[in-house]
């Protein structure tokens, strides 16, 4: 019965914290995300939930994982790729290269320091700059990465990316735009609509209800198949494998045109992130906390900030304009979700695709990338 009402609890903290966003102003303004560390963090501190529950915790934090991976990916429009910009597709590239780049010096750094698996840094940074949250948890699961070590890696990403956002969203468009090119005045839109206002409310009705269940079971197929194959694939380590074979089937089940206009998936994907943010969060072992230094707040940061310096080099060298540097620098290091706010502060409807797909664009690549480098860090270091 613990165990039952231990995943009941789980799954329904995140729906109490949507109504709380939907609701309350002060909420709505730390967001969702925040709020589900937070409410972890107290629910693990409080003792809520018994050791002998902890097996259950484990449970749903890899099974909410595991679904929200595909549910996110079905809504990718592959095709649609060939029709972003050509400048918003380098701007990526370059902001690929340019995390991918900090994340290894920083390996390097850390690793002559004697820091205890640099590479696990470095792979989270990769992920979670590359894609968002979704690329960081299963990174997490892939590398093995302790409870207490991403939980921090994700509250110190919290800190800092308020902090980049708030630069992004004041300072960041007049001081680049005094060494970057203007946005074509000819590429400008007039419609300013169309920006994301996601709500749950919809997956209520009959419509939503079907529409949840189909995403729902073609998200546990992949989840099977993936399960099933890893293990008795002859290379590789399972759970590493078990992560690439969902992202491609992710990927591969969105060219299936009813599960590529489900609008249910990618709402219960983002609804499961929320789940799996507050299992992590309520793992927290505190005696192991206090013993961490502030090396990751330091590697969060020059990641954060190191990757967008040489992001804006890499942009002035390739003549990229400053609205799509900026709308892909978020895109990346924060995530497609706060494109629109970006999109508003520049007033340029224009960017709005191509934030929306290169952002995807990197979720899609990154548990590949950030895997990838962790791997290849370790065995070159």
């Amino acid at each position: 019965m613990t165990d039952i009402l231990t995943a009941c609890l789980f799954l329904i903290i995140p729906a109490g914290i949507l109504w709380l966003c939907a609701h309350v102003a002060a909420a709505r303004a730390i967001g969702a995300i925040v709020l589900c560390y937070v409410v972890g963090i107290v629910i693990g501190l409080s003792g809520m939930i018994p050791e002998s529950a902890d097996a259950m915790r484990n449970a749903v934090m890899e099974a909410s994982l595991g679904l929200a991976l595909p549910l996110l990916l079905f809504s990718v429009d592959v095709k649609a790729w060939r029709d972003v910009a050509r400048r918003a597709m380098l701007s990526m590239g370059l902001a690929v290269i340019a995390v991918t780049a900090i994340a290894s010096a920083l390996f390097v750094i850390y690793a002559r320091a004697g820091a205890e698996a640099p590479e696990q840094l470095s792979a989270m940074a990769v992920g979670m700059y590359t894609g968002g949250i979704a690329n960081l948890g299963a990174i997490k699961l892939a590398l093995d990465i302790p409870d207490t070590r991403y939980l921090v890696f994700a509250t110190v990403d919290t800190a800092i990316g308020a902090v980049y956002l708030l630069f992004v969203l004041s300072l960041a468009p007049r001081l680049f735009a005094r060494f970057l090119p203007r946005f074509p005045d000819a590429a400008r839109v007039a419609d300013e609509g169309a920006l994301l206002t996601e709500t749950y409310r919809d997956l209520l009705g009959r419509t939503g209800l079907r529409a949840s269940v189909v995403a729902i079971l073609a998200a546990a197929i992949c989840v099977g198949l993936a399960v099933t194959l890893a293990p008795a694939l002859p290379f590789g380590n399972p759970a590493i494998l078990t992560i690439v074979l969902l992202t491609t089937l992710g990927i591969a089940a969105s060219f299936l045109r009813p599960l590529r206009e489900n609008r249910a998936a990618p709402k219960l994907g983002l609804y499961l992130i929320y789940v799996f943010s507050v299992c992590v969060a309520a793992g927290l072992d505190v005696t192991t906390l206090a013993d961490l230094d502030l090396s990751i707040l330091v590697f969060v940061a020059v990641a954060t900030f190191g990757s967008l310096a040489l992001h804006a080099l890499f942009c002035r060298l390739f003549r990229v304009d400053v609205d799509t540097f900026l709308i892909t620098s978020v895109a990346a290091l924060m995530s497609p979700a706060f494109v629109p706010m970006v999109v508003k502060t520049l007033k340029n409807p224009a960017v709005m695709m191509s934030g929306m797909a290169t952002g995807i664009l990197g979720f899609a690549i990154g548990n590949y990338l950030g895997i990838a480098v962790a791997l290849l860090l370790a065995a070159g270091g």
